[in-house]
């Protein structure tokens, strides 16, 4: 296996799971009690079929007698409807009506990126989280079902070279090649974003970070939800709004107040922070969007569901596109803390980018999404 982030990353050996200090104590055991050892594991479904994306968690023999109440606290596909209430699915979620929207772009900045054209398309109504997923989020995630992020497997993970404690710096065993201000650090993760030295305690309402597609997957499936399409991403996005750079507009800093969390300054040597920020920010932060969206573009890079291509025309045709079947990497979108104008001009909502699923660094984050037919 092998992760990239620009040009290199390379396997480790997996590293044990140790609880994060921010954890309840009453919950950690949880995590890594002999329930959750894997062996003989078996996976099952709570239902059939919704749209392509289907959600399953992995059990053993000794939680057997778990699985129901699994399901009726996960089931996104209505199978249990008559004995919960889907509230819990909707809490911090935002409904967006079914309709055509315009996607993409006719004034592309990347145009290798496949930024444009633009386009129009139809979607069925769907669900957002209000907000990227954060660090108190993902510990509720980690300590009740044991899940092992890929960064922990791995044992390391890439981190802004200028986060970096100086007993850090001296002693980084690899950088990323086109990227100098990507280095590994081992035993990086979401709860230990620039390693062994630091924690997330005062970090709890920040987007989660070093998480892969594939944890966030199954972050999402946890609780019955999935991945956002990029066209569903896009949509979000843009806030009701067409033709326009951001999620409010075309000016970037309406009326001299920042409404995103980029890189101000010189890219990479000198951050001024004028927007309050040198690395991530709460998910709080910032006003939202018209559909009551926060975050939409800067402060992390945000997985969605589709495989990249480049191709407008394998992207799944005009009626709620889902990208290609298969492919190498994955859709990211919105741009983080990181992107400047003079180097990443990537905190657009026409703009994209990509990764492997298993790439894991200290901007990547991700939402929920919901099919809205419920």
């Amino acid at each position: 296996m092998k992760r990239s982030i620009g040009t290199i990353f390379e396997d480790k050996s997996a590293a044990l799971l140790i609880c994060a200090s921010i954890f309840i104590s009453v919950l950690c055991p949880v995590a890594g009690s002999s329930e959750m050892d894997d062996s003989n594991e078996k996976v099952t479904h709570c239902g059939g079929h919704d749209g392509g994306f289907n959600r399953q968690t992995t059990i053993n023999n000794n939680r057997k007698s778990e699985i129901r109440d699994y399901c009726l606290a996960n089931d996104a596909l209505g199978a249990y409807d008559n004995t919960v209430s889907r509230a819990n699915h909707l809490k911090n979620m935002v409904k967006i009506q079914s309709g055509k929207f315009a996607i993409g772009t006719n004034d592309p900045i990347f145009v290798a990126d496949g930024e444009g054209p633009k386009q129009q398309i139809y979607l069925d109504s769907f669900y957002m989280d209000e907000m990227e997923v954060s660090n108190s989020d993902f510990a509720r995630f980690i300590a009740a079902t044991g899940y092992r992020t890929e960064a922990e497997k791995f044992g390391d993970s890439f981190v802004f070279e200028s986060l970096l404690g100086g007993n850090v710096k001296t002693s980084i065993p690899l950088v990323a090649a086109q990227a100098p201000w990507w280095v590994q650090i081992k035993n990086a993760s979401w709860y230990r974003p620039e390693g062994l030295d630091s924690d997330i305690t005062h970090r709890m309402n920040h987007p989660v970070v070093h998480v892969s597609w594939n944890d966030a997957v199954a972050y999402c499936e946890w609780l019955g939800k999935r991945l956002p399409t990029e066209a569903e991403w896009e949509v979000a996005c843009r806030g009701g709004l067409s033709d326009r750079l951001y999620p409010w507009g075309n000016k970037f800093v309406p009326n001299g107040r920042y409404r995103a969390n980029t890189w101000q300054g010189d890219f990479p040597t000198n951050n001024t922070k004028e927007d309050g920020y040198e690395s991530t920010s709460p998910v709080t932060e910032f006003p939202r969007n018209k559909y009551g969206l926060r975050n939409m573009i800067g402060n992390v890079w945000e997985w969605t569901f589709d495989w990249w291509t480049v191709d407008v025309g394998n992207r799944g045709g005009p009626t709620n596109p889902v990208g290609p079947p298969d492919g190498t990497n994955k859709v990211k979108k919105g741009g983080s803390y990181l992107c400047h104008k003079s180097y990443c001009f990537r905190y657009r909502c026409a703009a994209r980018s990509q990764n492997t699923p298993d790439t894991t660094a200290g901007n990547l984050g991700f939402r929920c999404a919901l099919s809205g037919t419920r």
